[in-house]
């Protein structure tokens, strides 16, 4: 029934890997395939079943045809740079943001992808065959890899013919869901290598942390990962809160008790500590939105934008807590918006370079990475002659720094403002800050005061 949806469609290009594999037949393909998409009303109800399946299939086949490419570019990636003379510990670097960037997905995307197309040809042959075949997804082969990771190769590969080397039955690696198959792995881990487990754990517990993450409405999701006994014994706790002041009339929900009984514990926490550091929150927002001339979204430092009110509202807030505030101008581009200079009044020029430039960037510069800025590095080195400058100052997250040190990638700034990175493979990309100005159509100065930093 398939063939009803794809036969205006041209058929899938042959002549061996070089043929099927090359960019241009894909691409020629994939738009082939675009254009009778909107030709699918012509189908009755069962094709439409049948062709989202065999979509399905298709999509599986492609995560593994990218897995494959992703694992010989790694292999020949190393080969040139050992061909080079780079150190062992450097080989490959780089290789993690180029396939991400290929991808247009962030280097850490990059990176668990990268991996599981190196572990699952050659550690797990049954559960790849059931990926290349469009049998499972990418994310099942990712769990099979995850929940083995911790035994050694001849335990692996047995628990990979036992729930993956079967390829019918209720209970093949195709039927069953992704909670199951995870249970399944756990369950063959724990008979064949228990005391791996135990080691899993331990360094699992060794890896607890707090997260934060925007959510949508200006709202932010605070995730954190905790041994399990520690996770359920706070939930247990805010749940008990919350019944309580539930059966004693108050008209919040459930969760907004939680939630409010968890923020109340952790700064009663902080208030009882004289050690506790001091908070500075760095918050963009333009002179007029400020003194409630504008309605400007704001920009709050590590998390993005934020409406004006908001903004005022932590400005008032703080005022009426008698907090310390410090301002520091800040100047746009009157032709991009983006910051491009700011009052050097600091009392360390690096600090205060470093600073602007990550207000400037507000996110790894890599594209597509979205990662926070932990370095501010040169675009040209110094042995290079580039300068320490805003212009010549880029910021990136630790594992986008180390990959610019790799062989043949090179990362230039342009007239315009923007940086090219050139990859080794020849590829090159542009990016450039993100606009906090709207710019409208009339004249302004060559450079305005535009945003006031509020520390």
């Amino acid at each position: 029934m398939f063939d009803t949806f794809h036969a205006s469609a041209p058929e899938p290009p042959s002549g061996g890997a070089a043929g099927v594999l090359s960019a241009r037949n894909l691409e020629s393909w994939a738009d082939g395939l675009s254009s009778t998409i909107e030709g699918v009303s012509d189908l009755d109800d069962a094709e439409r079943i049948d062709a989202v399946r065999a979509l399905e299939r298709l999509a599986c086949v492609v995560t593994a045809a990218q897995a494959r490419l992703a694992s010989d570019l790694d292999a020949s990636q190393r080969a040139e740079q050992e061909a080079a003379g780079v150190p062992v510990a450097r080989r490959g670097r780089g290789v993690v943001e180029q396939v991400a960037l290929a991808r247009r997905e962030s280097p850490h995307r990059g990176r668990q992808h990268l991996g599981l197309a190196k572990i699952v040809p050659s550690e797990l042959p049954h559960t790849w065959t059931a990926w290349r075949t469009g049998r499972i997804t990418e994310w099942k082969a990712t769990i099979v890899a995850r929940e083995t990771a911790c035994l050694t190769l001849e335990d692996r590969l047995t628990v990979d013919q036992i729930v993956a080397g079967s390829p019918d039955g209720a209970q093949s690696i195709e039927s069953i869901g992704e909670r199951e198959l995870a249970g399944a792995c756990l369950k063959e881990v724990a008979r064949l290598d228990a005391a791996a487990l135990v080691v899993r754990r331990r360094r699992a517990e060794s890896e607890r942390r707090v997260t934060l993450r925007p959510a949508p409405d200006t709202m932010t999701y605070l995730t954190a990962l905790l041994p399990v006994k520690d996770g359920v014994a706070v939930l247990a706790a805010l749940t008990r809160a919350a019944d309580s002041a539930r059966a004693a009339g108050d008209e919040r929900g459930k969760g907004q008790v939680m939630a409010d009984t968890l923020v109340a514990q952790v700064f009663s926490a902080a208030d009882g500590d004289v050690s506790a550091p001091q908070v500075s929150l760095g918050l963009i927002m333009s002179d007029t939105a400020l003194f409630g001339g504008s309605d400007d979204p704001a920009q709050l430092e590590g998390f993005g934008p934020i409406p004006a009110e908001l903004a005022r509202e932590v400005m008032t807030d703080a005022c009426d807590r008698d907090e310390a505030i410090w301002l520091r101008r800040l100047y746009t581009s009157p032709t991009t918006g983006e910051l491009v200079s700011m009052d050097a009044t600091g009392r360390f020029f690096r600090g205060s370079l470093a600073r602007f430039i990550r207000l400037r960037d507000q996110v790894c510069r890599t594209p597509w990475c979205d990662a926070p800025v932990r370095h501010v590095d040169h675009l040209q080195t110094h042995a290079d002659g580039g300068s320490t400058s805003a212009r010549n100052g880029q910021g990136l997250c630790e594992s986008c720094n180390y990959a610019k040190d790799a062989p043949r990638w090179r990362a230039r700034p342009q007239p315009d403002g923007s940086i090219a990175v050139t990859l080794p493979t020849g590829h090159q990309h542009r990016t450039r800050p993100p606009p906090l100005v709207t710019i409208r159509k009339h004249h302004v100065p060559a450079l305005r005061v535009d945003y006031v930093l509020v520390v």
